[in-house]
């Protein structure tokens, strides 16, 4: 059975008289769907431009669904960005951890100068690169040895780097007082 508010949805969304819409509906069982697509066959409707659509959804329950669905979305989405900021904290909080338990170590004569753990180096360099990396450089003219003592930077493979940086500040100190002795 037909209600007056099928009519009225059908003759909003067709543009048709009373009349047309309820034979329209009578002839496709009550269907908004199907008698849209029925006046349309007829020539009564002109199909909508780029082969769209029509629904006999209610166009209120349609935005619903759409709300709906686009919260959804932002809750998808605002869990993964929680997820990648718990990730990203786990990873430095590890890094933090990392460099409080391995540490830099600079020696003089086999005594060691100064050791401080490796983040509170990374920290300096950062912060007060341009004192900090001169120092380094010139204590390696003076004689300091650079070293690191930990689990994962305490490897022979990472002090053979420093060591060779040494010897190469060595070589170039020899060189330069070689030089030196020859114009006295």
């Amino acid at each position: 059975m037909l209600t007056l508010e099928q009519v009225e949805k059908l003759r909003e969304k067709a543009n048709v008289s009373f009349e047309e819409a309820k034979a329209a509906l009578d002839a496709c069982g009550g269907d908004l769907l199907d008698a849209l697509i029925y006046l349309e066959k007829q020539g009564k409707v002109i199909a909508p431009a780029g082969g769209g659509y029509y629904s006999s959804k209610d166009a209120g329950a349609e935005e619903k669904e759409k709300t709906e669905e686009a919260g959804k979305s932002r809750e998808d989405h605002n869990e993964n960005l929680s997820d990648t900021f718990k990730r990203f904290g786990r990873f430095c909080a590890n890094v933090i951890n990392k460099g409080n338990n391995n540490h830099f170590d600079a020696e003089r004569k086999g005594n060691v100068v100064i050791s401080c753990p490796v983040t509170v180096m990374v920290l300096l360099v950062i912060f007060l690169f341009w004192i900090i990396v001169p120092l380094l450089i010139i204590g390696l003219f003076f004689g300091f040895r650079y070293h690191f003592r930990g689990r994962e930077l305490g490897k022979d493979s990472v002090n053979r780097v420093m060591d060779s940086a040494t010897d190469k500040a060595e070589d170039i100190k020899k060189s330069f007082n070689e030089k030196n002795k020859l114009k006295l």
